[in-house]
Parts: structure tokens; C-alpha cells; sequence
């Protein structure tokens, strides 16, 4: 015979203020657990989406960016003439060599400079990542001094929309079109003919080449035969793992330190919770003791107030999550520390992060609610029914 859940909820509804305010404590610590899993996860989304299966990304070997890496032109040419290369339209390949440049530019709201990654890219760029569509105005026109910036860099630096210019490597830049990345990394990069940024900035080497495959399952020949090149210094990498490993320190610092931070403010909550557990049982002793004569077992006393616990857990749960959701509609900005450039993000809120979060919220019910509901449970019959 177990005790009904009506006569639990009873209790709680009757503790109205204590029950609104301890499971408020634990809302908050939910609300910390889920934006850090949310901006974990928008992060891994942005980086991921960066890159396409089916592109090949060439860099110098250990450069690990696309910034410290350095290709020559002669091996530029290797590369893009290899036989896994798909060939576009034209008959060309689908390859594209481009160059990186950060640059300092002044935010608006803050007049403050931050790096922005600048990308010199050619046709055969474009064409490999579809993703990216003009929102605004066109795309820059080949060998000139136009660019197109990001929806992000659009938005946060002066200078950066339509029509405006960017004045850089002693050169005026008009800015001719917005692109969507589609959430992207892309979305917090500025695009420019490769050709023309290369003369501005003096560089005579490439940073990276692209490559489409002809069919993904030959990259493991493609690789090999770049990386075992005696005449190249080179390595190659899927586009969509290269950039999923550029978001791997920022990931893990933003996970380890949202966990102590969860962990700290969790301890906090489940010290509220087990007061609050601690004063309904002393509160409820005589009917404590009454279920006892009335013939429920300790065992059905426990399980009554762990119930309890986990309706607390459940409640605090729900309301943190309800408040985590509304996170998706704010974007936010951070320096990226593999490539020193900032790269604005959003939170994302996916079903593992829903089901995670109300785990952790149960979790800290039950660990609250244990030891009260064990002390319940071995009250005495007698003792409890001669309580005041």
C-alpha cells in the first residue's frame, strides 16, 4: 500500500511560499547548467557548419589555423591539380586558394577594436560553400577593392554595412554586399578577392587551398598522397573537422567552467531543498506517525517524501528551462583563441540538452530530499504522535 501522490501535492501546494522559493533556487541553478550545454553547443553548431563533408581543407602540417599557415604557390598548384578534385562547370577544378588577415576594427556600440578575420577568396571559393547567400546588396565584383562582410560583422563594427568602407592595408574598401552563412563561422568574417588582398597585405604565399572532392570516400588517398609528398609541407583535413577542432578549447573552457559553476550554485539548492525537507517533516510529525498507525510502512514514508524531492527537482526544472529557451534569441561574441578573431555565436537548445537539464534538476531533488525523507521514515510511532 503506498501513499496516493494527491496527498504529496497537498503538501506542496500547502508550503506555497516555501515550495515557490525552493524551487526557484534550483530554476536558477538549471538556468546556469542549460546555458552553459546551450553555448557549448551553439559554438560546436557554428564551427561545424563552417565546414562541408565533402571539402578538403590543405594547410601548412601542424599549423593548426588557417592564420599561422603558409602554402606556396607551387604547391598550390600541386594540390589543386590532384585527380580526387572535382571539376566544376567550366571544366576547372573546384579548388580555391585563399589567404587570411585579421585585422583591428572599432565596434559600434563600444568604439572598442577587436579582431576580424579577413578571407581572400576567388570564384571557385564561392562556389564551394553554398551556405553562403547575399542578404543585402552583391557580391564584391573580381579584382577590385570591394568586400562583403558577415551579418555579424555587419552588425557590431563601423564601417561594415552596405556602402560603407573599411579603410585597411593603406587601402579604401567599399563594402558592397551582407552575406548569411547561415549561422555560420562564416557570418563573422569579411570576403575579399584573393588576388587583391594578397598584393595589400604584401603576402606572397596562400594561407589554405579548398578542395572538392569528386567523391568523399577518396579523401584517405587524397591525404596520403599530400602528406607523403616529399615535395609539400603540407596536411589535409576534412573542412568539417578542421573547424569542429577550432572550437575545442573554447568549448572545453566554456564546459569546465560552467560545470564548477553549476556544481558550486547546485550545492547551494540542494541545501534549500533539504531545509525545506527537513522543516515539512518536522511540521508533519504527527502525520507521520498517524500514516504509520494507519499502517504504511517506513518504506512508503521514504518514498512519499522523495516523491516530494523529485516534484521540487521537477518544478525547478521546468521553470529553468522555460527561462534557458528564451537565451535563443540573444547572440553573443567572443574571441576565438585558435585564430585570435572574435566569432559571434547563438545558444542552441536541442532535446539532449532538455532531458540533461531536467536530470540534473531530479538529481539535486533527490540528493535534498534523501536525508530528510530517511529521517521521516524512522520516526517512531509513538514519538511521532506525541508531537506538538
Amino acid at each position: 500500500m503506498s501513499i496516493p501522490l494527491s496527498y504529496t501535492w497537498r503538501n506542496l501546494a500547502a508550503r506555497k511560499l516555501t515550495t515557490l522559493l525552493t524551487a526557484c533556487g534550483m530554476a536558477l541553478v538549471v538556468f546556469v547548467f542549460a546555458t552553459v550545454l546551450m553555448l557549448e553547443e551553439g559554438l560546436r553548431r557554428t564551427m561545424v557548419d563552417t565546414g562541408s563533408p565533402d571539402n578538403v581543407i590543405v594547410t601548412r602540417r601542424s599549423a593548426g589555423t588557417e592564420v599561422q599557415s603558409l602554402v606556396e604557390r607551387d604547391q598550390a598548384a600541386i594540390v589543386e591539380n590532384q585527380p580526387e578534385v572535382a571539376y566544376g562547370i567550366n571544366g576547372a577544378h573546384l579548388a580555391s586558394k585563399e589567404t587570411i588577415v585579421l585585422i583591428a576594427l572599432a565596434k559600434r556600440d563600444s568604439n572598442k577594436a577587436s579582431n576580424v578575420l579577413i578571407r581572400g577568396v576567388g570564384q571557385k571559393g564561392i562556389e564551394l560553400r553554398p551556405q553562403v547567400e547575399i542578404m543585402e546588396g552583391r557580391m564584391f565584383h573580381p579584382g577590385s577593392t570591394e568586400i562583403i562582410a558577415g551579418k555579424n560583422i555587419a552588425e557590431r563594427y563601423k564601417g561594415a554595412g552596405v556602402g560603407e568602407t573599411l579603410r585597411f592595408a593603406q587601402r579604401e574598401w567599399t563594402v558592397v554586399g551582407i552575406m548569411d552563412a547561415g549561422k555560420s563561422g562564416f557570418d563573422s568574417e569579411i570576403w575579399g578577392d584573393v588576388d587583391q588582398l594578397m598584393q595589400a597585405f604584401r603576402r606572397p604565399v596562400y594561407s589554405s587551398v579548398i578542395l572538392k572532392l569528386n567523391d568523399a570516400a577518396t579523401f584517405p588517398q587524397l591525404k596520403s598522397r599530400i602528406e607523403n609528398d616529399p615535395r609539400l609541407t603540407l596536411e589535409a583535413k576534412r573542412e568539417s573537422v578542421f573547424y569542429a577542432e577550432q572550437s575545442q578549447v573554447l568549448a572545453n573552457f566554456i564546459r569546465y567552467l560552467g560545470m564548477m559553476l553549476s556544481i558550486i550554485f547546485s550545492a547551494g539548492a540542494i541545501i534549500g531543498a533539504m531545509i525545506t525537507m527537513y522543516a515539512s517533516v518536522a511540521n508533519r510529525a504527527t502525520e507521520i506517525g498517524t500514516l504509520r498507525a494507519l499502517g504504511f510502512r517506513r518504506r512508503n514514508i521514504l518514498s512519499a517524501f522523495l516523491v516530494e524531492a523529485l516534484m521540487l527537482g521537477a518544478a525547478g526544472g521546468v521553470i529553468g528551462l522555460t527561462m534557458a529557451s528564451f537565451m535563443q534569441f540573444f547572440t553573443i561574441s567572443t574571441m576565438n583563441w585558435q585564430s585570435f578573431s572574435e566569432l559571434a555565436f547563438s545558444f542552441i537548445l536541442n532535446l539532449e540538452i532538455i532531458l540533461k537539464s531536467f536530470a540534473f534538476a531530479l538529481i539535486m531533488g533527490v540528493v535534498g530530499g534523501f536525508l530528510p525523507a530517511a529521517r521521516a521514515a524512522r520516526l517512531k510511532i509513538v514519538d511521532s504522535l506525541r508531537a506538538v
